[in-house]
């Protein structure tokens, strides 16, 4: 019977000692966690400012993707405003002109040269011209091309005093370049 209380005292005594051990790894961790530094305000004040700002982007890319059906639409409608290349020539050659006769200007040597983008099923339009007329009518043409239902970009204007014996003393004449796009697709 001595030997069989021993045993139990060893059992007992090992449980202990285990519980002891574990309870000193526990208060171990505890401690360790305690000891890390907690984020102060300003940090905390920082992380938040960041997170709003990640949640507004959020929103924003949402709003954009369900917007791109609507932009879609909008673009198709965008591109088929452009002219048929086919009969481009000469409707913007009718068109400038009637253009430059409303404003009471001359529309001088008019060139086109015609460069194909074919991975936009497009083709881009240089135009090339002089305007002839006082500075009244060049900018009401400039401003009648501006509010042309085509769409003109006017790469560049370059000013020049009219001929001598060819026009009024104040006329002016100006070099017009002006590029479009016209559609080579359906």
């Amino acid at each position: 019977m001595r030997r069989d209380f021993t045993t139990r005292k060893r059992i007992i005594l090992g449980a202990v000692a285990i519980l002891v051990i574990a309870d000193l790894a526990l208060g171990a961790y505890s401690w360790e966690l305690a000891s890390t530094p907690s984020p102060s305000d300003p940090q905390l004040k920082q992380q938040s400012l960041q997170l709003k700002k990640m949640q507004a982007q959020i929103k924003r890319a949402q709003e954009i993707r369900e917007g791109l059906p609507n932009n879609q639409k909008e673009y198709e409608k965008f591109e088929k405003s452009f002219l048929p290349a086919s009969s481009a020539s000469s409707a913007i050659s009718s068109e400038l002109g009637e253009i430059a006769r409303k404003s009471g200007a001359r529309l001088d040597d008019l060139t086109f040269k015609p460069t194909p983008v074919p991975e936009r099923g497009m083709t881009e339009l240089a135009v090339d011209s002089s305007i002839v007329g006082n500075y009244q009518s060049v900018i009401q043409f400039l401003n009648s091309l501006q509010r042309s239902p085509n769409n003109f970009i006017v790469e560049s204007l370059t000013l020049g005093a009219e001929g001598a014996g060819q026009g009024p003393a104040n006329s002016l004449k100006v070099g017009l370049h002006i590029k479009t796009y016209l559609r080579t697709t359906a």
